[in-house]
């Protein structure tokens, strides 16, 4: 992927003023709130059996509109299982740009004792019809409604009898990693956060030979004035108020933008307790990442151990080349 894509792929993420702390600028979450009373209005499309565990294909009303189609796995038994919502990267060539993503992943989970909803982004959504105007409002109206709509997702997980609310994570790769990252700090039911190879902090990234090169391309006063128009839109700001939530950030060294001297500044930015490694990957990170994710949410949600040979059967994610 070119610098400059990635560049206004993060900047989609969210812009915000460095001068502006969380503190300056009072109730960021707001901005995320919705009627917590609206029905779920849960609808079941389908049904899959693999193995002892069940994947249902199911809609949930959205608060903005429209519904979110998710998977929701379950695994035999009545619990009480640990929670957790997986949400997607953007790699729009990819047949896992989608709640796919993380599926076999949630299934192998299953057994170890947890439920898991995947949901399709608003952006992978059938009809979605993107902006590809740099630093353009349906950004961040995308943005919110995709917060929002995983704290409907997180909603629907704990109104489950065989739920346990206090094991609940929320694992997100690259554009969802900066969702969890928004998550953080304005909804406390999560325990554990990975954030994979995302983005996690305006202040830092603003700070980079890259982003100047990117504000001198589209034009100053245009970044400018996007900035100081959502100063509530930098991730780091509300990754900082995360705790006690574990926070666990995954990154690639193969990458045109988020490269490891980089990255490793995010470490000062979020709360403690975090953990950050770096491994020798794309930006679809590879088996070890995966390997040690798994150890994390087991730790982390008191959940079964799972075998070797099931944690390396699930597949790899293939990154194909840019279009």
């Amino acid at each position: 992927m070119r610098t400059h894509q990635l560049l206004i792929l993060f900047l989609i993420v969210g812009l915000s003023s460095v001068i502006r702390s969380f503190a300056q600028t009072p109730n960021l979450g707001n901005h995320f709130d919705y009627d917590k009373n609206a029905p779920l209005d849960i609808k079941t499309i389908g049904s899959e059996k693999r193995g002892d565990v069940t994947v249902y294909d199911i809609t949930y009303a959205s608060p903005k509109g429209g519904v979110v189609p998710a998977y929701l796995v379950v695994p035999k038994g009545k619990g009480p299982f640990a929670a957790i919502v997986w949400g997607h990267w953007y790699w729009t060539n990819s047949p896992m740009f989608n709640r796919k993503q993380f599926l076999d992943e949630a299934v192998a989970l299953a057994p170890a004792g947890v439920v898991s909803l995947l949901t399709d982004g608003p952006n992978a959504r059938p009809g979605y019809v993107p902006d590809r105007t740099p630093l353009n409002d349906k950004q961040i109206t995308d943005r919110i409604q995709a917060v929002i709509d995983m704290r409907r997702g997180i909603d629907l997980l704990l109104a489950r009898k065989d739920v346990d609310p206090k094991r609940l994570a929320f694992v997100g790769h690259s554009y969802n990693a900066a969702t969890g990252a928004f998550l953080s700090g304005i909804d406390r039911r999560a325990k554990a956060y990975v954030l994979m190879a995302g983005a996690l902090s305006d202040e830092l990234d603003m700070k980079t030979p890259e982003f100047e090169a990117f504000r001198q391309r589209i034009g100053p006063e245009k970044v400018d004035a996007f900035v100081a128009k959502y100063p509530w839109m930098d991730q780091g700001k509300y990754l900082a108020q995360a705790a006690p939530a574990f926070v666990f950030m995954q990154f690639a060294t193969q990458e045109d933008f988020l490269k490891p001297p980089h990255v490793l500044q995010y470490d000062r930015v979020v709360s403690k307790p975090n953990m950050l490694k770096v491994y020798e990957a794309p930006h679809s990170l590879n088996a070890a990442a995966t390997r040690d994710r798994i150890q994390f949410l087991t730790e982390q949600l008191k959940l079964k151990k799972l075998s070797p040979e099931v944690i390396s059967a699930i597949p790899e994610l293939y990154q194909p080349p840019r279009p």
